[in-house]
């Protein structure tokens, strides 16, 4: 297999291409005046399975139709079969109608994926685990929940310390934790973190979006709460979310309060907010790569280039 890399996440098609001993396949993006591309694959991929990483996340529409462009070029050029891995999949929010008049953003992305000639897709933690069923096509989900269930029993069994204060996150009280779903939905996704860090307890935020305006409201917790609460979400985008599930435990009773999340999607002021919320740090992923200017000191990244390695190996 030859791995390739589109713009959006070069430094996780890196790390992949390291791990499975290989280097990257050489793309030509030339981007004209007035914002069209143009794409060249230099390498020579006749009969050769063809993978390319390239995360859809800001700007959505211009990354997605880079991603179609390499695949028509793998296509047209005489790939075998063509993986495209995509660690954030663009308008997975978008998979049903949540208003009459509406369009379902999602279909249309699954049927402009098919349309170019992918054989199969690879993603990470999406939003509904029923989303692989709009493809006709092979689809691989991976989980980043393992990678999470680690470094939180590396904080728990005192194994980790952090800065910036100086103060060290690995005493006993750590043993006195919650897991907390920032919403309903999510109360799937903590059921298997739960088991996998020997069921620890769980509780959830009761959530309310209004569809018209976005505008959100926690209302109350289900569950019951424990000094030390680490919130685990598939993604962060404005923050408000985490920012008021923080606020909500904190007139709880909640002390220290951890987040975990696999997609920075960091739009909007989401680094200022989640840096002076009441939380002590959180983890995201390298799914979507964190510019510079979203990095803030509350941020740690972890990597899925090891689980999206490994599944490439099994295609």
């Amino acid at each position: 297999m030859k791995i390739f890399s589109g713009s959006s996440n070069k430094p996780l098609a890196e790390k992949i291409a390291t791990l499975l001993k290989k280097r990257l396949g050489r793309v030509e993006i030339n981007i004209f005046a007035d914002g069209e591309k143009r794409i060249r694959v230099t390498d020579k991929i006749v009969g050769k399975d063809c993978a390319v990483l390239q995360s859809t996340s800001t700007d959505v529409d211009k990354n997605y139709m880079e991603l179609f462009f390499i695949a028509d070029a793998f296509k047209r050029n005489g790939a075998r079969a063509i993986t495209a891995v995509i660690p954030y999949l663009g308008y997975q929010r978008q998979d049903h109608m949540f208003r009459v008049g509406e369009a379902v953003s999602l279909d249309v992305i699954v049927k402009m994926l098919e349309g170019v000639g992918i054989d199969k897709i690879v993603a990470v933690d999406l939003h509904s685990i029923k989303i692989p069923e709009l493809f006709h096509i092979g689809f691989v989900h991976l989980s980043a929940l393992p990678i999470f269930a680690e470094k939180i029993k590396e904080i728990i069994s005192a194994k980790v310390a952090y800065d910036p204060a100086k103060r060290d996150i690995g005493s006993p009280r750590f043993h006195n934790s919650v897991l907390v779903s920032p919403d309903m939905g999510g109360i799937r996704r903590i059921k298997i973190l739960s088991k996998m860090l020997g069921n620890m307890p769980y509780a959830a935020v009761v959530k309310n979006r209004d569809v018209k305006t976005g505008k959100i409201t926690v209302s109350n917790i289900e569950g019951e709460l424990k000094k030390n609460a680490i919130i685990v979400d598939d993604m962060i985008s404005t923050g408000r979310t985490i920012v008021l599930a923080s606020e909500l435990l904190r007139r709880k009773g909640v002390e220290e309060i951890f987040v975990f999340a696999t997609h920075p999607v960091f739009s909007q002021d989401c680094p200022k907010a989640l840096q002076q919320a009441f939380i002590e740090k959180v983890f995201v992923t390298d799914t979507i790569e964190v510019s510079k200017e979203k990095q803030f000191p509350k941020l740690e990244v972890l990597s899925v280039a090891e689980i999206i390695g490994e599944a490439l190996k099994l295609t």
